[in-house]
């Protein structure tokens, strides 16, 4: 069965979807980006973040007053510490039944650095190895006690179990914590564990210790040739390749014939100044356009940057592949933040999306509305039941945890050894 993930972003994917009728207003993230591209921060454009909650203390007031939604909430290694990360984390998954998700991101914002007393964005060696470290040291916290850890027992009056907890004494090149964690277990184990990069150490970070990806992909051949590299790296950490789900992010513009989504297409492409585009562009690429004309080719983007590096070469891939001029360019990726689109009927639009699970190109997608509210009905509304009728999509949720909603195994407590290592997701043991 497939995985359906929504990223509500409550002004939609599309640069221009705030200024549509069917527009309101939220957004997510660390830190106020893109100040200096005043026309792109002015237009709204989602990354920027202007205004934003943090979205683990948001999802904890959201899971008392829902039953079956899952709660995965971003959180970077570069700018966070361990203990904190996995207390806060482990909080939410207990307040939520065990509905919460872990998405890992070592920053690709280089601006972020100077609102965490730090100079300079670390190199990505760096952030990755240190991001190593701190996954292997929140998953192991997570690890802190047995789910019977807490008898809480009136009777003999012990409410917890002394033999059923573990320190942690973890030593490395940029950590070093003792634990155990003073939370106890959740129902599915411990949160899922989700990433999004998806350069050469991404992919690593991914294989050793994801269970789903975010992916990047702007066809179905960049998809399949994605899920393909990330799989094949997984057995070397002792993991199976479908203990891991690959979701590539896609745009769907639904309407009741085909010429009706084509023309909620460019009804929000209209929307985009050629100001606001050309810097969306510059955002995503990070190649200064402006002294090229709109309506010329896109130049050939050269040289490393420090944050991402997926989602720019496949964007400059897609331009030369098909001749796209700078403005053709910007219009394809404004409608979906650089994800794939997807246009058409419901039934067109499903017949799609099953040619990529079925043609192994991913496990399930991320799902993304072009604006709000509208796009998100039309895919609950009318996209859904056609997967569903098709028996690609579950007709209901199969259980309570969000691990048991993706299919995903509920993790053993991983004993840790005399030299103090931690198992990998894959790597199970007798529940302890």
């Amino acid at each position: 069965m497939m995985n359906l993930i929504t990223y509500p972003i409550l002004t939609g994917h599309h640069v221009g979807s705030w200024r549509h009728r069917d527009a309101f207003f939220l957004a997510d993230g660390n830190a106020v980006r893109d100040m200096d591209k005043p026309d792109l921060f002015a237009a709204n454009y989602p990354s920027a973040r202007p205004a934003a909650f943090e979205p683990v203390k948001l999802y904890a007031a959201l899971s008392q007053h829902t039953k079956n939604l899952g709660f995965v909430a971003t959180a970077t290694t570069t700018y966070e510490e361990p203990y904190t990360l996995a207390r806060k984390f482990a909080s939410l998954d207990l307040l939520s039944g065990g509905r919460a998700g872990w998405n890992v991101v070592t920053s690709s914002y280089a601006g972020d650095s100077l609102n965490y007393g730090k100079a300079e964005h670390a190199p990505r060696e760096d952030r990755y190895s240190h991001a190593e470290e701190f996954v292997e040291i929140v998953s192991g916290l997570w690890d802190s006690w047995a789910y019977d850890g807490f008898p809480q027992n009136k009777e003999t009056g012990r409410y917890l179990d002394p033999t059923e907890v573990q320190e942690l004494n973890f030593r490395g090149k940029h950590f070093s914590v003792k634990g155990p964690l003073n939370v106890e277990r959740s129902p599915q184990g411990k949160p899922v564990l989700f990433s999004a990069g998806q350069s050469d150490q991404g992919k690593e970070l991914a294989a050793a210790w994801s269970e789903a990806v975010f992916g990047a992909a702007t066809s179905k051949e960049v998809a399949r040739a994605e899920y393909a590299d990330i799989k094949r790296r997984m057995p070397k950490y002792g993991r199976a390749p479908d203990s891991l789900r690959f979701l590539p992010g896609v745009c769907l513009f639904i309407g009741r014939t085909a010429a009706e989504a084509e023309e909620y297409y460019q009804e929000l492409a209209e929307l985009i100044s050629p100001v606001v585009g050309v810097q969306f562009l510059f955002k995503l690429i990070a190649t200064d356009l402006s002294g090229y004309p709109v309506d010329g080719p896109l130049p050939q983007i050269v040289g490393e940057v420090a944050g991402g590096t997926a989602q720019r070469t496949q964007i400059a891939e897609m331009a030369r592949r098909e001749g796209l001029t700078i403005k053709q360019t910007y219009e394809r990726v404004t409608a979906a933040i650089g994800n794939a689109v997807m246009k058409g009927t419901p039934t067109q639009i499903a017949d799609e999306m099953e040619d990529w699970y079925r043609s192994k190109a991913c496990d399930g997608f991320v799902v993304v509305a072009p604006a709000a509210p509208r796009g998100l009905n039309d895919i609950v509304d009318f996209v859904v039941p056609e997967l569903q009728r098709r028996k690609l999509f579950r007709p209901d949720y199969v259980g309570i945890t969000l691990r048991e909603n993706m299919g995903l195994e509920i993790p053993e407590r991983q004993i840790r050894g005399q030299n103090g290592t931690v198992g990998r997701p894959g790597q199970r043991v007798a529940r302890g």
